[in-house]
């Protein structure tokens, strides 16, 4: 007898539809501090759909074509629709400070500490996000395209960039759990050694459980933020202030 073979069909929220017609620049002039906050904020009617300068105009119309809103203009106040950008660096002048591979939310930036930095210029977004942290002011960024919004864009480079923001992220949350996991490891080692230690006076007494409290409250900051990081980060907080170009 044939097994019978069933088809599942997965349902989108309004927040997945809205973050797939995103240009994923993950930029935040939108006012969140990336694409999918600011899909959840509009989802959720705390949010216009004007708010996304990379995607422009058209951009605007394909929001407005699944939330039912009105196709209305950018905001100003979030930017200006423009050519795309990507950002170069003048290797001359980059003192190898990393601040811009931390601040890149696609990993298009290569480089080491002390060395030189470059920018993979078909992974960036031309977010701007790495040019304010530079201290040596060596980035620029420099238009690629004549033409605007998702006409300089496309949906194959939005998914690539979507998928690299994820995957750093994923990333970046690792690499805290695995660094809190080390601390809480020498703190308890050390609590151990601590409580160990011989005692023959109140005084030392004294001195012995203030190292105790000590380290039992840096634990205990510890396992709060551990807690913190396995929640859902919420859309209902107030989103930073939108940026200007």
């Amino acid at each position: 007898m044939t097994a019978l073979r069933r088809r599942i069909t997965v349902t989108k929220t309004l927040a997945d539809q809205i973050e797939d017609l995103l240009p994923q620049t993950q930029c935040t002039k939108c006012g969140y501090p990336a694409c999918r906050p600011y899909a959840e904020a509009i989802a959720n009617g705390e949010a216009p759909i004007n708010q996304c300068p990379p995607g422009g105009i058209e951009g605007v119309r394909r929001l407005a074509s699944v939330t039912g809103h009105p196709v209305i203009p950018i905001n100003p106040a979030n930017g200006i629709e423009r050519p795309r950008p990507v950002a170069f660096i003048d290797e001359s002048l980059c003192i190898g400070c990393t601040l811009c591979i931390q601040a890149c939310p696609v990993d298009a930036i290569m480089g080491a500490a002390k060395q030189m930095h470059t920018i993979l210029p078909s992974l960036c977004t031309g977010c701007d996000l790495c040019v304010a942290p530079c201290p040596v002011d060596c980035i620029s960024m420099v238009p690629v395209t004549e033409t605007t919004g998702w006409a300089a864009w496309s949906q194959e480079a939005a998914d690539a960039a979507r998928a690299r923001h994820d995957f750093r992220s994923l990333r970046l949350q690792r690499e805290r759990e695995e660094n809190d996991a080390r601390l809480a490891a020498k703190a308890l080692e050390k609590m151990k050694a601590v409580t160990a230690e011989e005692t023959n006076t109140p005084e030392e007494l004294a001195e012995k459980e203030r190292k105790r409290a000590i380290i039992a409250a840096a634990m205990e900051r510890a396992r709060q933020r551990a807690a913190a990081s396995t929640e859902t980060p919420s859309t209902d907080a107030t989103p930073p202030q939108p940026k200007k170009n």
